[in-house]
């Protein structure tokens, strides 16, 4: 389950519903969602609670809390915790491994259609390191296949219903992506400014692009991905003439929420701006070495 959305990453989990009615005859929806990886009752009954409809008087208590009110459940705050530290154990072993090979792993993460994927086979050609990608997406290989196709391997995880990777996906997509002849290996993330931030992969660095159609207001409203980041682009820049778009106050937002923050604009169509990317990664390579 994710601890943001509350989106549940198993597969054998079922749900069904109950309408309860509150002393005011006030009717509201409460779920069960069944998973058997979840918590147990007695008879071996696994489930927990999620409300989907509240009244007015469940909605304004729990506004103040948080928008999604099955993280204020004891029970699930303790099943997020178990996974999350198993999560995080995966993780350490993801970055034993890139460090037994030398490799810096790095996390990319955005919204859908910031350019990540672009960037990547941009860089395929102007970077001195040989890098490799393991490719997140719910669902369909485009992004792997159009890696591959310009040279640069790739291993697409298809997470299904799951809004991020996890440390247990980049494990099993490292099966499959032979580490030996690379320097660095991304980690594409899913597109998606909230979840992916939550769950370290193993990574030893964090890049967050935010591109300039998104508006000047995402990393104000998504400071914990923005938190989370060594490094964020700011791309599209070409567009700049087109939108709204005030560069160097979303720059000291950033720098708010995380105030020694690298901070790179990038302009797909100039190589310029694209090698300033590729030599901060090699800093960072050569200084870990």
């Amino acid at each position: 389950m994710c601890k943001d959305c509350g989106c549940s990453i198993t597969t054998n989990n079922h749900q069904h519903g109950h309408t309860h009615v509150d002393e005011f005859g006030r009717e509201f929806t409460h779920v069960h969602d069944h998973d058997a990886g979840e918590h147990a009752h007695e008879g071996g009954h696994h489930h927990h609670h999620h409300d989907d409809e509240h009244s007015h008087t469940h909605q304004a208590a729990h506004e103040t809390l948080h928008h999604n009110p099955q993280l204020n459940d004891a029970k699930t705050i303790s099943v997020i915790k178990k996974i999350l530290d198993k999560n995080d154990q995966e993780a350490h072993h993801n970055r034993e491994h890139f460090n037994e090979h030398g490799v810096l792993a790095i996390n990319l993460m955005s919204s859908p259609g910031s350019g990540k994927t672009t960037l990547l086979e941009k860089m395929g050609s102007l970077a001195p390191f040989k890098f490799g990608v393991i490719e997140g997406d719910l669902e369909t290989s485009r992004d792997a296949d159009r890696l591959t196709a310009v040279g640069i391997p790739a291993v697409q995880i298809q997470t299904g219903s799951a809004c991020h990777l996890d440390a247990f996906m980049v494990h099993k997509g490292l099966h499959d992506l032979p580490l030996a002849p690379l320097d660095v290996c991304f980690i594409e993330n899913v597109g998606n400014l909230v979840c992916p931030a939550s769950y370290d992969v193993g990574s030893h660095l964090n890049i967050v692009l935010v591109s300039i159609p998104e508006g000047e207001d995402k990393i104000a409203k998504y400071p914990v991905m923005f938190r989370c980041a060594d490094l964020i682009l700011i791309t599209k820049t070409d567009l700049l003439p087109y939108f709204k778009y005030d560069i160097e106050r979303e720059k000291a937002e950033a720098r708010k929420i995380k105030p020694n923050v690298d901070i790179l604009e990038v302009n797909i169509n100039d190589e310029a701006s694209i090698m300033k990317v590729i030599d901060w990664i090699e800093f960072k390579r050569k200084m870990r070495n």
